[in-house]
């Protein structure tokens, strides 16, 4: 069953312009593993966080670097979650997170879907 879905979308250009003018924003959002990527691949782990927080009911006091972007060695994303976020996901009993990213002409764009465990649920 789904519980939750989140979309966003960041014009890179801006989300760039934005990091270089507030520097320490790259170490807020981003784990250290997130930070040596490129814009376009920033631009949509952020749009993946911004969609996740949506598919969890976007709590107060959810932290951005408990969300990590990895991609698997098929090649696809996928979401890693602890602290305040995993908390959220056990609350709601998600027991599945699916990310899509994209990036193209300037923007990034990401889905997230979180999926009940089996037989749970809210």
């Amino acid at each position: 069953m789904i519980v939750g879905v989140g979309i966003d979308v960041v014009d890179v250009a801006r989300f760039g312009a934005t990091l270089e003018r507030t520097p320490s924003l790259r170490e807020r959002l981003f784990t250290p593993a997130e930070r040596v990527l490129p814009l376009n691949s920033l631009a949509a782990r952020f749009a993946a966080k911004e969609a996740l927080a949506k598919a969890l009911g976007a709590p107060a006091g959810m932290h951005w670097q408990d969300a990590e972007v990895h991609r698997g060695a098929d090649g696809r994303p996928h979401l890693e979650v602890r602290g305040t976020v995993a908390a959220q996901v056990e609350r709601l009993g998600i027991g599945s997170l699916h990310v899509s990213l994209s990036h193209d002409a300037g923007i990034a764009s990401a889905v997230v879907v979180a999926e009940a465990a089996s037989g749970g649920g809210t």
